[in-house]
């Protein structure tokens, strides 16, 4: 639970030592003594603040996002996202798995609905709840924003409480399209090796998503 030691000023992006989820907090304090050389902190969205598409995903995996300091940087997922928006036009550059790889996003920008390293990749629901104010404030900041693509069914419930609506107000299932507030939502199954190991994601599948985006949003 938050507690009044616990707050901060809510701002797009958290701060690097951010209180609020007491579990997470010892998480990412186990991950820096082992490895004092990772970036272990909420991580930061990436991508252009004039973006017409955001991409919300769920969480920084532990040696991914938790480690290099980018969205989807560094583990499998960020193989297939990062190649996707190479392929429809939303990146410049080249992915290496590194944050300095200079891979630039165009139109486009990556978040997560909860920022920091779960135990497990699998943040709680009050973990959600204390960052969604984040989300808000993200999804507030971006003033050319017209399309938002969620990476599975949380991120797709998280973005929708985070815009004020009820999490039931959109379609669930990949591939799903519908309108909320001012922007058009697309769902897609999330980029694990789960989902794309076991055919239930597969690349064509992922790259329509995007494909849609891109005529939504057009040139």
């Amino acid at each position: 639970m938050r507690t009044p030691e616990a707050v901060v000023e809510i701002t797009p992006e958290p701060p690097h030592d951010c209180p609020l989820c007491p579990r997470l907090v010892a998480y990412r304090e186990a991950n820096r003594a082992a490895h004092p050389d990772w970036f272990n902190g909420p991580a930061p969205s990436f991508g252009d603040e004039n973006a017409r598409l955001l991409v919300a995903g769920l969480a920084p995996g532990r040696t991914g996002a938790n480690r290099t300091g980018r969205p989807f940087t560094g583990d499998f997922a960020g193989v297939l996202l990062y190649e996707t928006l190479l392929k429809t036009g939303f990146a410049t550059g080249r992915y290496e798995a590194r944050a300095d790889d200079g891979l630039t996003l165009t139109d486009c920008m990556i978040t997560n609905a909860v920022r920091c390293a779960p135990p497990g990749n699998k943040p709680e629901t009050v973990e959600e709840a204390n960052c969604r104010p984040f989300l808000a404030a993200r999804l507030a900041a971006l003033p050319r924003l017209k399309v938002i693509v969620t990476l599975g069914d949380v991120s797709r419930r998280n973005v929708l409480r985070a815009l004020g609506l009820k999490a039931s107000a959109g379609i669930a299932g990949h591939g799903t399209e519908f309108q909320a507030g001012p922007y058009t939502v697309l769902n897609s199954y999330h980029c694990s090796r789960l989902n794309t190991n076991t055919g239930r994601l597969t690349a064509a599948m992922f790259e329509a998503v995007f494909q849609r985006a891109r005529a939504l949003i057009g040139v």
